[in-house]
């Protein structure tokens, strides 16, 4: 089985272009690529703190990212992982990896990824600033338990 799922942000804005090859439509389809920063969940002196995975995607996914998706979103992809081997001009091995998404979500809301003073946690009038945590939870005051209508 070859599947992978990877959340980070695009370092770039997606490029896009058109096959030339038509559909039974009449229409060409779409091919957009975008580089995705993923960060290393364990952090060691001197390593990079983020892998860079290049990642094309086809058709009216290839549409939507054209138009919703820019530098710096934060991306949720499902697909798969292609190798894209190849010698150059001058006689050399090249070895590439491509991630050919199937699905891409956003991991984060429009109003999160625009907000940078608060870990893309944005509190509402309603709520106290004792409720408001940074990871987007809220606490829940002790001995609220009997209140809860499940427990």
């Amino acid at each position: 089985m070859n599947k992978v799922i990877l959340m980070g942000r695009l370092t770039r804005d997606p490029e896009v272009r058109y096959s030339q090859n038509t559909n039974a439509r009449g229409e060409s389809t779409a091919i957009a690529r975008y580089s995705l920063a993923v960060d290393r969940r364990f952090k060691r002196e001197g390593e990079p703190d983020a892998d860079f995975f290049n990642c094309t995607v086809f058709g009216r996914q290839a549409e939507f990212a054209e138009k919703y998706l820019h530098q710096g979103t934060k991306l949720l992809v499902t697909g798969r992982i292609q190798n894209d081997n190849y010698t150059n001009k001058d006689g050399q091995k090249v070895y590439s990896v491509q991630i050919m998404v199937d699905e891409q979500e956003f991991a984060e809301s429009k109003g999160a990824s625009s907000d940078s003073g608060n870990g893309g946690y944005q509190r509402t009038a309603s709520q106290s600033p004792a409720a408001a945590v940074g990871d987007g939870f809220m606490n829940i005051p002790d001995g609220i338990d009997e209140e809860l209508p499940f427990s």
